[in-house]
């Protein structure tokens, strides 16, 4: 056992607080005790949930004082990467190298909040039938923001939501993964060194059931953004009624290889982005459609990128993959992947699981009605499939009730201008993976992908109450 395991509260306005119950987080990798951390009852998240509200109505939080929380948090993120990172990898089973990515790109993503927090305007409405008005808009906080995040990005997921909210003047409450809140607390402790005041940011730990239910019950919150699956996601909807929601959902990505594509690119790239984070990304690299008349050389350029992908554990640095979030997981996959051989599909490499490792999976003639192409299987597994007409190739991709992202590899100028309006997606991302983001573009779906977009910028406008301001001139 590790004796070494962190013991960590919540943050609950501007205090640290335990309770009877804790919530035990392992190394998903060694399967060790990691932390444990406290978990909230109702009364606490009551308690939160008054904080929030009283810091909402009471404290005057300035757009130049977020300004300065968020760039110094971002200066204290850069500090302590190599702490964050570990964390990462230790409770998600990230490879180090992608958890110092997830950790940089957060610092980014803090500062492009700071950046929104002074730009905050309204606008000078014309008053072409308005003789004797001046109309103009302001810009305030919505109020109390409820943050529930997933585990596959644990720090980076949860910035894109709290550095927004509080650009914009919002208090929120942050619920993480359980599994993963470790580096969520630790999140929660640099705001705190960061200067945010007392009530603004706040963590709560505990499951949906229980912890989510009571935060979409109150209706004393004004905004849920979540990330999370398409069943959870509709009901969030359902349950909050006309208060407004940002849900970043389910998908099964795909990308195009077309018959005038560099292959050796396209494969290269997608064997690296198919597998990342074990295939516990939401825009990962599900489905693959190439040409006919390219697909043999690039299925054997891809197989031989595969091959030489390293599993293991995701403390080596040069680990490319390494475990899912669980064993519970990973049997899942190997049982959806068992189902679609059973059905005709043919596996070209992997199928094969060690506890919660599941090794890169490559799978050919698989179909529509397989769970292996409808449903988002969020493991290290893609299907390639050939097709004839680019027609095809685009009709195959929108065969989905999903649209997050998509990719295509192309050398047409044309085509890539033509695509955007073709593919039924939030997102398309033209000579590479559908598995790529900025942290600056609007990201977010259509269909059960969701609703809203991310990105500070775009995230914000969520975020803030527009009020029509007219003044009688006469």
């Amino acid at each position: 056992m590790n004796s070494t395991v962190i013991r960590e509260k919540m943050l609950i306005n501007g205090k640290w607080v335990g309770s009877e119950h804790t919530h035990k987080v392992y190394n998903k990798y060694t399967k060790e005790l990691f932390s444990e951390i406290a978990v909230a009852d109702e009364k606490l998240v009551d308690q939160a949930i008054k904080a929030a509200v009283n810091a909402h109505e009471q404290t005057t939080f300035t757009p130049e004082h977020r300004y300065q929380v968020l760039m110094r948090m971002a200066d204290l993120l850069l500090e302590k990467q190599e702490e964050l990172a570990m964390i990462i990898t230790k409770e998600v089973g990230k490879p180090i190298a992608d958890a110092n990515v997830e950790v940089m790109r957060s610092v980014s993503t803090l500062q492009l909040s700071a950046e929104e927090a002074k730009k905050l305007v309204g606008e000078i409405i014309p008053n072409y039938n308005a003789q004797g008005r001046f109309l103009y808009t302001v810009k305030k906080p919505i109020g109390v923001i409820a943050a529930i995040t997933p585990f596959n990005f644990p720090l980076n997921l949860i910035v894109h939501k709290l550095g927004p909210a509080l650009a914009a003047g919002n208090p929120v409450i942050l619920k993480p993964a359980s599994n993963t809140a470790t580096v969520a607390i630790k999140l929660c402790q640099l705001f705190v060194e960061a200067g945010v005041p007392k009530g603004y940011v706040q963590c709560v730990i505990g499951s949906g059931r229980t912890v989510g239910e009571q935060l979409l019950q109150d209706e004393r919150i004004a905004h849920y953004t979540f990330t999370g699956s398409p069943e959870v996601g509709k009901h969030i909807q359902e349950t909050i009624g006309l208060r407004k929601a940002t849900l970043e959902l389910g998908s099964n990505s795909a990308t195009i290889v077309h018959s005038d594509a560099n292959i050796d690119k396209a494969a290269t790239k997608l064997s690296k982005m198919a597998f990342s984070n074990a295939g516990q990304v939401c825009i990962s690299v599900q489905r693959m459609y190439v040409h006919e008349s390219v697909y043999d050389a690039f299925l054997k350029k891809f197989l031989d990128e595969v091959a030489l992908l390293t599993v293991g554990d995701p403390l080596h640095p040069d680990t490319d993959i390494g475990p899912m979030i669980s064993e519970k997981e990973a049997k899942r996959v190997e049982q959806w992947v068992q189902e679609a051989k059973e059905a005709g599909a043919q596996i070209l490499t992997g199928n094969k699981r060690v506890g919660s490792v599941f090794y890169p999976t490559v799978i050919t003639n698989a179909e529509t009605g397989m769970k292996i192409v409808d449903e988002e299987i969020f493991g290290p597994v893609v299907t390639i499939t050939p097709y004839h007409s680019l027609e095809e190739a685009i009709d195959l991709v929108n065969h989905s009730k999903y649209g997050l992202q998509a990719g295509i590899y192309t050398s047409d100028l044309n085509l890539s201008y033509q695509i955007p309006y073709l593919l039924d997606v939030g997102g398309v991302v033209i000579n590479d993976t559908c598995c790529y983001r900025a942290d600056q573009m609007p990201y977010g779906g259509v269909k059960e992908s969701g609703n809203g977009k991310e990105g500070p910028a775009y995230a914000i406008q969520e975020l803030v109450k527009t009020v029509t301001v007219v003044v009688n001139l006469e």
